[in-house]
């Protein structure tokens, strides 16, 4: 038994139109929708991507509010009080995030009270670190500390 005539027509129609659909859906994944403010260079090609992107919270004392910044080098920007310096750091540092190797006998010294919690990615790896002012981390502090004062 063949298809009827109209009911052909109305599923061609249909076909049409979930093309339509799939094309504009594809349309707007793809970027053809207008980039946000700021996401784009002046000659239309993207930013480039920061290396270094962090989110880093700074308590000093109990009882006293953190001091919350984000970070981005290479390009330099976030919240930091002075992104360029604390970038100028980071980037002559020799692996300030590289977690510390196992069965080190640490300092039980502590220099200060501040405690930086950095979250975030450094040249592509992952960071997620709590880093005391002192003892076993005195010398990531000593390399990097500057950046949370």
């Amino acid at each position: 038994m063949g298809m009827k005539p109209h009911l052909l027509r109305v599923r061609t129609g249909a076909r049409c139109l979930l093309a339509a659909a799939v094309c504009a859906a594809a349309a707007t994944a793809c970027g053809s929708t207008p980039a946000p403010s700021g996401a784009a260079a002046s000659g239309g090609t993207p930013a480039p991507a920061p290396k270094v992107s962090l989110d880093i919270t700074v308590s000093t004392k109990p009882g006293v509010p953190p001091e919350h910044w984000t970070l981005r080098c290479d390009p330099a920007g976030g919240t930091h009080p002075d992104p360029a310096a604390a970038c100028a750091v980071l980037m002559k540092a020799k692996n300030p995030f590289a977690p510390l190797p196992k069965g080190i006998m640490c300092p039980m010294i502590r220099v200060g009270t501040k405690t930086a919690i950095i979250k975030g990615t450094y040249f592509g790896e992952h960071v997620d670190m709590t880093l005391p002012e002192g003892g076993c981390q005195l010398a990531e502090w000593e390399q990097i500390g500057q950046i949370f004062n």
